[in-house]
């Protein structure tokens, strides 16, 4: 075998109450989609041949090093508590080290059933992998924490979902893949010993800098706050912030049924299972803010002093708002060309998004096109956007390069939901230029593309996407 991936494990050291051992199960005829040269570089792996890596990256053949599992984990699922989850779908091969010193997982989603796949087959089908293939990819060149994609394969396989559909292994790299929920299993056992073990590990995975349990939730919160400011400014809906899908390492993880939003409005939701909105677009800092407590309440299983933990742990986390709403203004200050957010600036933001809401304007293209004739186009009522301007404009005046922060705070391209349906539906049918398309585009996400402009344009009325889904 001539692809080398240098693991260096730390995950499988772990005792086995951690993980079970799984390999991957084979699929019939593996077929290279994609794989991520760049990304490949910055982990030291060295490609082989396309046939080579496609029997790699579905799981067909183990390369040297590997020491493949399935994690375990719990976790809030809306609300609810499920004891017990895990990956039913996904196994980790390995870790790697980066050349930029960065420890990082390598992971095979949709390689096969699990001792946590709880009925499911453990596959995958070829859309949800494209999907998170190309937002995970387009949030990466954004600049926002996540998950990346290092390959994507088709299996040659059908599986059923509401109906029979083509097979396919995404290849995912995450710094970690340790949840909130990855704390909640044991902290719900009782086995304090696991708990006391995992937060160790993670303090040494992730903030060295962290002291004991109640320093590494004060640096979760932070990456979180960090993270979801991030979210925000872009008009991303992650669609299932479940305590399980949320990694402590503050990376955006687990892209089932997420999208961008095209017109702008706070209660955006896309996602066919949240009926009730908890997840919606203007929620997500709150449900930050509930995970960060559930994340504070397994912590304190392991203090001593469990009322000292309380106290010190509620703290940390009601916190968190402030934090969130500091980050929020900063990063939609820089939106509109403001470095350092003075008083005033958080009542002219949100000024302009309620006139956003009421106008029925494109979220992205409004924001990129601030200052330009075309920014009063987006509203259905165009002086609502003048006389916000002309307050606007004043405040710049004490602002020394609006322009370049503007240029770099608001993309001109994003993984528009329509696009991505027309993107899957042509690759189900064998056409992938239009997923090798947006993925050229999207790596360049606040340059001018004239030459695919096209792809800024908001879905017509027939193209609208109402509802995402998992897709599991």
């Amino acid at each position: 075998m001539t692809i080398a991936i240098p693991f260096d494990n730390s995950y499988a050291r772990l005792p086995g109450g951690f993980h079970s051992i799984q390999a991957p199960t084979p699929v019939q005829a593996p077929r290279l989609v994609a794989f991520n040269a760049d990304l490949a570089q910055l982990l030291g792996i060295a490609p082989g041949e396309i046939g080579e890596m496609a029997q790699v990256f579905a799981g067909n053949a183990l390369p040297a090093g590997a020491e493949p599992l399935a994690q375990l984990y719990s976790g809030h699922q809306f609300g609810n508590y499920s004891p017990q989850l895990g990956d039913g779908r996904a196994i980790l091969l390995g870790e790697v080290v980066g050349s930029d010193g960065i420890r990082r997982d390598i992971q095979l989603k949709g390689a096969g059933r699990t001792p946590y796949s709880r009925g499911g087959d453990g596959r995958a089908w070829l859309g949800p992998v494209l999907r998170e293939y190309v937002v995970s990819e387009a949030m990466a060149a954004l600049g926002i924490p996540t998950t990346r994609a290092l390959a994507a394969v088709e299996t040659g396989e059908a599986v059923r979902r509401e109906q029979v559909l083509p097979g396919a292994v995404l290849t995912r790299v995450a710094q970690s893949h340790l949840r909130v929920g990855t704390f909640q299993v044991f902290a719900a056992r009782g086995e304090i010993g696991h708990l006391k073990r995992l937060t160790d590990y993670a303090i040494a995975r992730h903030y060295p800098d962290a002291d004991g349990p109640m320093g590494l939730l004060t640096a979760v919160r932070d990456a979180q706050a960090r993270l979801i400011a991030r979210w925000m400014g872009v008009g991303f809906i992650h669609g299932v912030m479940n305590t399980d899908n949320s990694s402590i390492a503050g990376e955006t993880i687990d892209y089932g049924p997420c999208a961008f939003m095209d017109t702008y409005h706070p209660d955006t939701v896309y996602s066919s299972i949240d009926r009730y909105g908890r997840y919606a677009y203007s929620n997500q800092p709150d449900i930050a803010v509930w995970n960060l407590a559930q994340l504070a309440t397994a912590l304190i299983q392991q203090a001593e002093d469990k009322e000292a933990a309380v106290e010190e742990a509620t703290g940390i986390v009601h916190a968190m708002p402030g934090l969130l709403e500091r980050e929020w203004l900063r990063v939609f200050a820089a939106k509109i060309g403001i470095e350092r957010p003075v008083e005033g600036d958080k009542a002219l933001v949100t000024d302009l998004l309620v006139r956003m809401a009421q106008g029925q304007a494109d979220f992205t293209n409004t924001f990129r096109a601030l200052g330009a004739p075309k920014a009063r186009d987006q509203f259905t009522d165009p002086t609502a956007y003048d006389s916000w301007a002309e307050g606007w404009r004043q405040r710049l005046v004490r602002e020394a390069a609006p322009e370049a922060l503007m240029q770099a705070g608001n993309p001109a391209f994003i993984p528009r939901n329509h696009r991505v349906e027309q993107m899957i539906a042509a690759a189900v049918s064998g056409d992938y230029a239009p997923f090798h398309r947006l993925n050229s585009v999207l790596a360049r996400p606040c340059e001018d593309q004239p030459d695919h402009i096209d792809l800024t344009r908001p879905p017509a009325e027939n193209e609208v996407v109402q509802a995402t889904f998992c897709g599991t």
